[in-house]
């Protein structure tokens, strides 16, 4: 009964020690499909204004591309139209307002933007 007894308590002993490691693994390694809970310093995000997406759309709109009007909102019908204009001109199709979409759109960037 004694041998039992040590047996399961060694059993369980291990098992928790088994787990405790592998939660401390997790927060500071990354595995596949798992994110980290270790953080990584993004760049600045790139972000199109309100003028901008409104000369965007009223470009997509010239070209049948957009029906809706120069709302200045990124909306779906615009990221549609977007994806369609940069499949078009053989730009990476994100259906976002990116720099080289505006540069190709011949949309003046802002200085913060340039400096991207």
């Amino acid at each position: 009964m004694k041998k039992l007894l040590t047996l399961t308590l060694s059993l369980s002993l291990l098992f928790v020690y088994s787990i405790a490691a592998s939660a401390q693994d997790s927060s500071t390694t990354s595995k596949i499909g798992v994110r980290s809970t270790v953080s990584r310093k993004r760049g600045p995000v790139f972000r199109a204004n309100k003028e901008q997406v409104n000369q965007a759309q009223v470009i997509l709109k010239a070209r049948g591309l957009y029906s809706g009007g120069a709302t200045g909102k990124l909306d779906a019908a615009t990221r549609a139209g977007l994806k369609e204009y940069q499949r078009a001109e053989g730009l990476k199709v994100t259906g976002t307002l990116n720099k080289s979409t505006l540069e190709k759109m011949s949309i003046e960037l802002t200085d913060k933007q340039k400096a991207m």
